[in-house]
C-alpha cells in the first residue's frame, strides 16, 4: 500500500467560489426583478450597467497588471448586483460606471483582491457616490408618474408607509430594497444552500428593532406597531442584514462574533435613524462593523482545548 501525502486542508468541499456566488446571484434575482417591475427598464438598464462595470473594471485590472484572471468567479458579479439594488432608478448612465470601477478596483483589488478587502466594496461604493453626488443619489424615482419619498423619509414626517406596500414593494426607494418579500424568499434560499446562517440577518433585525424603540422611548416618542413596521421592512434594513452583513470577507468567522457583528450594526443603524440627522443608516453602520470585524474576533475566538489562558490555567 502507498501512502499518500498531501498539503492541508484534508477536509474537502465540493462548494467553490463561484458556486457560491451562483447562489447570491440567484437569491437576488427577486429583489431585482420587483425593481424592474416596479420602476420600469431603467431599472434593469442600471443594474446591467453596474454588472458590467464591475466585471469589466476586474478583468482590466488584472489584465493591465498581467495577474490571474478571476473575472469568471462570478464575485465581480455579485458585488454589482448588490451596487445596483442600492442605487436609484433614476441614476444617470454614469453613476453605476464610476461605482462599479471604484468598487472593485480601490476597494477590492487594490487591498489584494477577494477575500482580501476589509470593508464591503458595493457599500463603500455606495457611501462614496452618497458623499460625492448627494443630490442625485437622493432623486426619488417615480411610481405611475407620481414622485414620492421613501418610506422612512415619510416616517421622519409622522407619515406611514402601509405594510403592504412594504411587502410588495409598490413605494418609492432603490430597485432592490423595496419589497420585503422578495429579500426575504433569497433570504430563504440562502440559508437553505448553507450560503448563510440565520443568526447573521436576524441579530441586525432583532437588534435594530430593540434599540430604535429604545431610542424613540428615550426621546419620548411614541413606538406603534405602524412605525415600528417600516423601520423593520422600510429602506435598507432587509437587504442589508441578509446580502451585505454576512458577507465572508468583511464579517466575523466565530458564531459569537457575527452575533456582536449584527448587535453592533443594529445599534448604530437605529442611532443614526433616530438620534442622528439621517433617514436610513444601515450602509454607514455595515462600514463602520466591518472595521471593527478584527477586534469582535479577537474576542469571540474560543480557546483550543489545552491551551492555557493567562494566568496559567486551562
Amino acid at each position: 500500500m502507498k501512502l499518500n501525502v498531501s498539503l492541508a486542508p484534508h477536509v474537502r468541499s465540493k462548494e467553490t467560489t463561484t458556486t457560491i456566488m451562483l447562489d447570491v446571484i440567484i437569491a437576488l434575482l427577486p429583489s431585482v426583478a420587483v425593481g424592474v417591475w416596479v420602476f420600469g427598464a431603467r431599472a434593469f438598464a442600471i443594474t446591467m450597467l453596474c454588472v458590467a462595470s464591475c466585471a469589466a473594471s476586474e478583468y482590466l485590472y488584472e489584465k493591465l497588471l498581467k495577474k490571474p484572471i478571476t473575472v469568471t468567479d462570478l464575485s465581480a458579479v455579485v458585488t454589482g448586483l448588490i451596487l445596483a439594488v442600492n442605487l436609484y432608478s433614476t441614476a444617470p448612465w454614469w453613476l453605476p460606471v464610476i461605482g462599479g470601477a471604484f468598487a472593485i478596483i480601490v476597494v477590492k483589488m487594490l487591498y489584494g483582491g477577494l477575500g482580501q478587502n476589509f470593508m464591503n466594496p458595493a457599500l463603500a461604493a455606495r457611501c462614496f457616490l452618497l458623499l460625492s453626488f448627494t443630490r442625485i443619489m437622493t432623486d426619488y424615482p417615480t411610481i405611475d408618474g407620481v414622485s414620492s419619498a421613501t418610506p422612512l423619509t415619510l416616517a421622519k414626517e409622522g407619515v406611514y408607509t402601509p405594510v403592504s406596500d412594504l411587502l410588495l414593494g409598490t413605494h418609492s426607494g432603490t430597485i432592490g430594497e423595496t419589497s420585503a418579500i422578495a429579500i426575504i424568499i433569497g433570504a430563504v434560499y440562502l440559508c437553505v444552500k448553507g450560503v448563510i446562517k440565520p443568526r447573521e440577518p436576524l441579530s441586525v433585525i432583532i437588534s435594530t428593532g430593540v434599540f430604535v424603540a429604545l431610542f424613540s422611548l428615550i426621546q419620548g416618542k411614541p413606538v406603534t406597531l405602524d412605525f415600528m413596521m417600516v423601520h423593520m421592512l422600510g429602506g435598507g434594513m432587509l437587504l442589508g442584514a441578509v446580502f451585505m452583513a454576512s458577507d465572508y470577507a468583511t464579517t466575523p468567522v466565530t458564531p459569537l462574533g457575527q452575533v456582536v457583528f449584527g448587535c453592533c450594526v443594529g445599534f448604530i443603524t437605529a442611532l443614526i435613524r433616530c438620534v442622528g440627522g439621517g433617514v436610513e443608516g444601515m450602509s454607514y453602520a455595515i462600514l463602520i462593523s466591518n472595521l471593527l470585524t478584527p477586534f469582535i474576533e479577537k474576542l469571540t475566538m474560543p480557546k483550543p482545548f489545552g491551551v492555557e489562558k493567562e494566568g496559567g490555567k486551562k
